[in-house]
């Protein structure tokens, strides 16, 4: 598939654009350069198996039940690291397996005994939670051991039943788990290994009080874990704080969004109808799966309302949202019951969703990184996939 990079009048774009707000947002070159990154050649061949790497017959069975047989390079490389209890900071590929990456060696140190002591994961989002939770019970399943995962939009009374519980996985987002402990509800002093999912997320100024809060809690942990498909240069000295001496993997093997993505910019002037190029785009026969990300949750109601007026059935999803219809609306787009799912950032990190076709930023991301995490629901396990971002025409 030849990647496309340019604009619905064929032309590549120039100069820089701001919001109405006056915030940065990225500008033309940007985008294109993100367009043009270098395809990844090389292709990683496994040292060994997962029959070979893995003492436990337990998670071997549980591993091949899932299909796998051979580890992915982020798997391979921090395997016998984050098993010998070691810290490690973990850089790779939306796709690659990370979740996997970390849970199969802490599940080996769970078998070989270490069980007297918990293992905490903490997420950004609710969503990624819920599928770390379910991974564990498919990789940990024989093990008898119990999670509970804590995250807002829950009934806290049910929370608060859970934290008393004796569990050896404790998986949460940041407010809620500070939530719990401000209550003295949660005792982590039993945390052994500390494990940030998406850390450079969580490390940006929305969650860092948050997470320096519960690292309060955690000074007794022996080993901390770091996982992201992207790392910010600037975040540095506070990943070598948290994870003093880490070892650092940063795996450049899997498809970057360039080998599997074609990419496009639609310029939209002032004078179109935005939400009507919008409607005519995804009423192609070939867009049969597709995630739409707008900035702001006021746009995807607006976006959500607009695409059921019009006959197209859609699924939202966004911050104000309860759990229960956050839930519901993933279930219905994972299950097919409506091909369009109208969400925020919200989704665009960590969520694995099978066969979308298509990403469509209908409003232009802020970040390099929050545009590389959306269009990255597509184009996923070697497949091909097609990413489309309205940006304004100020010419």
């Amino acid at each position: 598939m030849k990647q496309s990079f340019r604009n619905n009048r064929g032309r590549k774009f120039s100069g820089n654009q701001k919001s109405k707000k006056g915030k940065s947002v990225l500008d033309y070159r940007t985008l294109e350069a993100a367009g043009k990154q270098k395809p990844v050649t090389k292709k990683y061949t496994p040292q060994q198996s997962f029959a070979e790497m893995i003492e436990n017959n337990q998670i071997k069975s549980n591993i091949e039940k899932k299909g796998f047989s051979h580890p992915t390079e982020i798997q391979e490389e921090t395997y016998s690291h984050v098993k010998n209890g070691h810290n490690v900071v973990g850089i790779a590929n939306t796709g690659t397996g990370k979740t996997a990456a970390f849970l199969i060696p802490l599940l080996e140190q769970f078998a070989k005994g270490n069980n007297q002591e918990q293992i905490m994961v903490i997420v950004p989002t609710r969503e990624l939670a819920a599928q770390v939770e379910q991974e564990f019970r498919e990789l940990s399943l024989g093990l008898k051991m119990n999670s509970a995962c804590f995250i807002g939009g829950t009934n806290l009374n049910t929370d608060l039943r859970k934290a008393k519980q004796s569990n050896d996985l404790i998986i949460g987002t940041p407010g809620r788990l500070v939530d719990l402990l401000s209550r003295k509800a949660l005792n982590l002093s039993k945390v052994k290994s500390l494990v940030l999912d998406e850390f450079d997320r969580m490390l940006d100024m929305g969650f860092i009080n948050d997470i320096q809060r519960i690292l309060g809690y955690l000074k007794g942990r022996k080993q901390t874990l770091l996982f992201s498909a992207t790392r910010d240069k600037s975040q540095k000295n506070l990943i070598q704080e948290i994870a003093p001496d880490a070892k650092e993997f940063a795996v450049s093997s899997g498809s970057t969004a360039s080998q599997q993505i074609e990419q496009n910019l639609i310029k939209v002037k002032s004078s179109d109808d935005k939400f009507i190029l919008f409607k005519n785009l995804i009423g192609q026969s070939e867009f049969e799966k597709v995630i739409v990300f707008a900035e702001t949750k006021r746009m995807v109601d607006k976006l959500a309302k607009k695409l059921n007026q019009s006959g197209i059935q859609s699924s939202m999803i966004h911050g104000d949202k309860s759990q229960n219809f956050r839930t519901k609306a993933i279930k219905q787009f994972k299950d097919g019951k409506n091909k369009i799912l109208v969400a925020t950032d919200v989704v665009a990190r960590g969520i694995d969703i099978d066969n979308i076709t298509h990403v469509i930023n209908y409003q232009t991301p802020q970040t390099i990184d929050s545009y590389l995490h959306r269009i990255g629901r597509t184009g996923r396990a070697g497949r091909k996939g097609t990413a489309y971002t309205f940006v304004d025409d100020i010419n």
